[in-house]
């Protein structure tokens, strides 16, 4: 049986480094596009294993689709905006870096998109709104293409970026910052690993010749927790490692809501737990996890 070809967008992110080495340790064979200026920290180990590209120093996109066979795209690329990035530098990576691959893939005859959703509704921010346009454009067009669209609850781990949430909490608690200023925390969120995230990835690779044209999954685990009891799950574990006081230090109620914070997400994993996924680490595990990692 032929291995299957991936092109792979994002791998130097968080998600896409984790995909990464899965399809390596599967034995595809893949391709990465990534930005000559972006940090491989994650990936070093894993560069001589996969073929890449520079995307902002090829002369054409087109040009990994002429020298390379891709049987599959999987898409994570994305700007969350939380860099002081423009709008245009928001639209170009979330909305016409993606239309271009799809245009690409339907040329050159790719079987199946996998795209990176969001579960955010559409008009929370430029984020959420480029991200929802995207899966527009990859719905309309998902009778030339089979597309994917993958929804993912909050994922978190080892190797995240510190400007996400739960890394700047465990700084935060570590680093002694006196008064560690949050909201009320009552919003809940499905926290879901990404280990999880990943196997739900392989699935779709494993079952993209039994779908529709178009399919869309929501992946979380249907477990909500409100995020004051997460917050102090975390403070009660370091504190029990490190012998320290952190839950006097932590000030809920400081910070308003964000404007179109969700309270409580809507989420179906419904058709993903009847093709077999099931979310294999707890929330305390999880957590164990990334605070073993990030001592």
């Amino acid at each position: 049986m032929k291995k299957k070809t991936i092109l792979l967008t994002g791998a130097t992110g968080f998600l896409g480094s984790y995909l990464l080495e899965s399809f390596i340790s599967l034995n595809f064979n893949v391709i990465i596009l990534k930005r000559s200026n972006s940090s491989t920290i994650r990936i070093n180990h894993l560069l001589n294993n996969v073929i890449y590209y520079n995307v902002d120093l090829l002369s054409s996109l087109d040009d990994v689709f002429v020298q390379n066979k891709i049987d599959i795209i999987i898409h994570t690329a994305c700007s969350y905006g939380r860099s002081n990035e423009s709008l245009k530098e928001i639209i170009n990576t979330n909305l016409i870096f993606g239309i271009n691959l799809m245009e690409l893939g339907i040329k050159f005859k790719v079987q199946t998109f996998i795209n990176t959703g969001s579960l955010l509704p559409r008009n929370v921010n430029s984020y959420s709104l480029s991200k929802a346009q995207l899966t527009d454009w990859l719905k309309i067009n998902s009778s030339k293409i089979q597309v994917i669209n993958l929804k993912i609850e909050h994922m978190y781990g080892p190797k995240d970026d510190n400007k996400k949430f739960l890394p700047w909490l465990i700084n935060e608690m570590r680093s002694g910052t006196e008064n560690i200023n949050l909201t009320s925390g009552i919003q809940k969120r499905d926290f879901i690993y990404v280990d999880d995230v990943v196997a739900a990835y392989n699935l779709m690779i494993n079952n993209c010749e039994k779908l529709e044209n178009w399919n869309e999954f929501d992946i979380g685990t249907n477990s909500f927790v409100n995020v004051k009891d997460f917050v102090i799950q975390i403070a009660k574990e370091i504190e029990n490692s490190n012998n320290t006081k952190i839950i006097p230090r932590l000030k809920f109620g400081v910070i308003n809501y964000r404007e179109g914070d969700i309270m409580i997400p809507q989420l179906d994993n419904s058709k993903l737990l009847n093709l077999g996924w099931v979310p294999k680490t707890s929330l305390k595990e999880g957590i164990e996890k990334v605070l073993k990692h990030n001592t």
